[in-house]
């Protein structure tokens, strides 16, 4: 499974480190700029297989994204 984050993203990059540990099996990659930037601006976001996932806050948008890995 494929997860992108963007960097420019607010407090994706704990998001991504927490998953890395939890689940090594992952392609997580963290991009410079996603194109996305009105989402991005707005919440923390993520790109898993393709699908955009938000949340309105860090945590919450870790355990969409541990939901859709089930």
């Amino acid at each position: 499974m494929k997860i992108r984050f963007c960097g420019n993203n607010k407090g994706v990059k704990k998001i991504g480190a927490r998953l890395k540990e939890e689940f090594p099996e992952l392609d997580i990659k963290r991009k410079d700029c996603m194109k996305k930037c009105g989402v991005c601006k707005r919440e923390p976001f993520a790109l898993v297989d393709g699908l955009l996932v938000t949340a309105e806050e860090g945590e919450d948008l870790y355990q969409r994204i541990v939901a859709h890995l089930r």
